[in-house]
């Protein structure tokens, strides 16, 4: 992508950031409340000396996010979630307050989760977004691309033909450059962001305490509400870098470590979610033959 496409492939600096917006965020960080070994603490010590806001988006839970909230920092929180839907695709939503994360998160998260709690819950990715259009809230698809062979990205299960294109158009927002993902993934989520006038945001994908605040979002306003505004109404800017081929390594093998008392509920899930590809796959190769 081009610099006038408003994706920025630096290293993100103070002086980087004044010259796109007012406000950085990362907007894709998980910490020990989930799969990560990071402190909410630690993450808001590091994100104040960047000069850089936070979302923290745990798995399934919003116990960091409203930790960070709670505290005195004088980093800008964006409360907010990732939810992982039972077919497949993670979606990040983001509260204009804590009230309404808080009130989404007892009614329609915590009553779904499932043994393997950072993994699927037991609602889709239609009846999340159903439900969350109660609420005062953006919506947007994290890793549309998915990672490796896991569908875990929205548009890798439409391509895959198992979901409806019409889905993305209850998405304010498509996570345009993602810190785990590749160069190539991440150009085909801005494009996609472009082709259906998405809200671009950008985040590290980060568990280890090093990577909060290498992918962000920037805007011109400098509250909450403004700022989550300059995400929707598609006034943001990304700048950042995707992580190399070791560091994504050093972080799976850490994240890794969180799952290994889930094992059995967590392969059950993973079966459940590349069932539909599996049978989709086999009913092509058997169609060709005939």
């Amino acid at each position: 992508m081009s610099e006038t496409d408003g994706i920025f492939r630096e290293r993100v600096t103070a002086e980087r950031i004044a010259r796109e917006g007012s406000t950085a965020v990362d907007m894709h960080f998980h910490t020990n409340h989930s799969d990560s070994p990071t402190t909410v603490a630690s993450a808001l010590r590091r994100a104040r000396m960047l000069g850089v806001g936070v979302a923290i988006t745990d798995h399934n839970t919003i116990s960091g996010s409203e930790e960070a909230l709670s505290s005195d920092s004088g980093v800008l929180i964006v409360p907010g979630i990732e939810v992982s839907a039972a077919d497949g695709p993670h979606i990040l939503l983001y509260f204009y307050d804590r009230g309404s994360m808080r009130d989404f998160y007892e009614r329609h998260i915590r009553p779904f989760k499932r043994r393997s709690p950072y993994l699927a819950i037991e609602l889709d990715t239609w009846e999340i977004i159903r439900r969350s259009e109660g609420y005062s809230c953006v919506r947007v698809a994290a890793h549309p691309y998915g990672y490796l062979l896991f569908n875990k990205g929205l548009q890798k299960c439409i391509d895959a033909r198992y979901m409806e294109q019409e889905i993305l158009e209850h998405f304010d927002g498509v996570e345009v450059m993602c810190g785990g993902m590749t160069r190539r993934l991440n150009d085909r989520a801005a494009a996609l962001a472009e082709r259906f006038l998405k809200g671009r945001t950008g985040g590290t994908d980060g568990h280890l305490l090093h990577d909060l605040g290498n992918v962000v979002t920037v805007g011109p306003s400098e509250d909450l509400d403004g700022f989550l505004g300059d995400v929707v109404e598609r006034r943001t800017r990304i700048v950042g870098k995707e992580k190399t081929n070791v560091q994504k390594t050093v972080m799976g093998s850490v994240v890794m470590t969180k799952y290994i008392r889930y094992t059995v509920p967590s392969l059950r899930i993973h079966y459940e979610q590349n069932a539909p590809r599996v049978r989709r796959l086999f009913h092509d190769l058997t169609s060709k033959k005939r």
